[in-house]
């Protein structure tokens, strides 16, 4: 199993919920309010006066064999809309209860 941290721009939110579900990956964690910077460009997303936008994460445990096709799936929505921004961490789970 692959646990993958999917930090993005606030107004992903339902998309990613979306496509979560259409790929049968139920489980996960939301968090609404992170702040931060992409590491190529694009502009902070701190939500003070001067860079009011705010990112949210959604980490998730998946088999395998869904994380290729998950990530293809979220690098295509960064593609169409690279100004807001998406990433995508992929660690692997070694134990769970």
């Amino acid at each position: 199993m692959k646990s993958i941290l999917i930090t993005f721009d606030q107004a992903y939110n339902e998309r990613i919920i979306t496509l979560l579900d259409r790929m049968n990956c139920r489980g996960f964690t939301r968090v609404e309010q992170v702040q931060g910077r992409g590491t190529r460009k694009g502009e902070p997303h701190y939500g003070s006066h001067a860079w009011p936008a705010m990112n949210a994460a959604i980490i998730t445990v998946v088999d395998d064999e869904k994380v290729d096709p998950l990530l293809h799936a979220l690098r295509e929505m960064d593609m169409r809309t690279e100004q807001l921004g998406l990433r995508a961490f992929v660690w692997n789970v070694e134990k769970t209860i």
